[in-house]
């Protein structure tokens, strides 16, 4: 009775399932667990140890380089293990076929992979160029990554031996079909890369589109355009609203202008508004806040006689600054304003209007 028992257990322990014995599946398991320490030791020594090497250079395109290869390389333990599993294992007939196939579908994903994940740095590295902005250099990684991924498929089906002529073919009258019902996305798609080929705006522009929406452009998408309010919500605009509409890009100013206009009463004399326009126009181009225009100077004139008031005209420029900054120069500017008003023996004016009544003879 025990030898049989014995006996059944040994048959039991050498034909497992379908006749890969225990011993056996204990093996698989061992090589798993070796491939998936392997992956942890070439990502913790190896490659951590690159990617020091790397951080002391001064260029940043090697350190995006490894960082992009690291998932894929983490999947070469993984793949070295199941080769040898196929090795190992007695497979026969259809099992050995879909082993077989399952290892090459993980090696084309590896490479694919590292080809997909390596496109970002490289177009990166050419964002830098002239010709190139960092939306363009998204755009192209994307398609690129996207191209990559078809080939990379077309593979894998392949190694399956299934066609992909018919399957093109299936996927050419269903895309009729579905681009009847998706004009907007393709007109939006095509709006999209007349943007980034104009170079209207880059994300990081302040842009202000029609007389509404006015915020920083956070990312050009194919469809729509994100934009951060400066309340800090959200606005997906889509492409071809963009592409029809003005869009005022703040980023690609050269200054900032202020132009004003102030009421002085008129009671002021001639000398008094003389002196007044002078020192404005002094304190103009004297103080470190303002600038320059080569196209146009600061000044502060007489412009006008109003209804009520006689009118200053104020133009000055000043550096591309940050708007709190911007705040500060306006606020200095009109205390100055009001401080050489009073002293020049003036005063502001506002809109009035007077109305003399006559007596009527009895």
């Amino acid at each position: 009775m025990f030898e049989e028992f014995l006996n059944l257990i040994t048959e039991t322990w050498q034909v497992g399932i379908r006749g890969i014995g225990l011993s056996d599946l204990i093996a698989c398991l061992a090589i798993i667990i070796g491939s998936l320490v392997a992956r942890t030791l070439l990502n913790t020594v190896v490659i951590d140890r690159i990617a020091k090497l790397a951080d002391n250079t001064e260029s940043e395109f090697d350190d995006e380089i490894v960082e992009s290869l690291r998932t894929p390389f983490g999947v070469i333990p993984i793949a070295f293990g199941f080769y040898l599993i196929t090795a190992y294992l007695p497979l026969t007939g259809s099992l050995d076929l879909i082993a077989t196939n399952l290892v090459k579908m993980i090696v084309i994903y590896t490479i694919f992979s590292a080809l997909a994940n390596i496109t970002r740095p490289l177009f990166s590295l050419l964002g830098d160029s002239t010709w190139m902005t960092p939306a363009m250099s998204t755009w192209l990684t994307r398609v690129s990554g996207v191209m990559i991924w078809i080939v990379g498929i077309t593979m894998m089906l392949d190694v399956w031996g299934i066609e992909i002529g018919p399957i093109i073919a299936g996927l050419g009258l269903f895309s009729v079909a579905v681009a009847l019902g998706a004009q907007d996305m393709f007109k939006n798609i095509i709006a999209g890369i007349f943007i980034i080929s104009e170079k209207r705006f880059q994300p990081g522009d302040r842009i202000r589109i029609g007389d509404g929406l006015h915020g920083f452009v956070e990312s050009i998408g194919f469809r729509s355009t994100q934009v951060r309010l400066f309340d800090s919500s959200p606005v997906f605009v889509p492409n071809t609203d963009l592409s029809d509409a003005q869009v005022i890009n703040h980023q690609n100013m050269n200054y900032r202008r202020i132009s004003w206009t102030i009421n002085v009463l008129y009671s002021t004399k001639a000398d008094q508004l003389r002196n007044i326009c002078d020192q404005i126009t002094d304190y103009l181009n004297t103080s470190d806040d303002f600038t320059i225009n080569p196209g146009q100077e600061n000044f502060a004139k007489v412009s006008e006689l109003g209804s009520s008031s006689i009118d200053i005209t104020i133009l000055c420029y000043l550096e591309v600054i940050g708007y709190t900054k911007f705040s500060q120069v306006k606020q200095d500017l009109i205390l100055k304003i009001m401080e050489i008003v009073s002293e020049n023996g003036s005063d502001f004016a506002f809109p009035s209007r007077s109305l003399y009544v006559e007596t009527m003879p009895e």
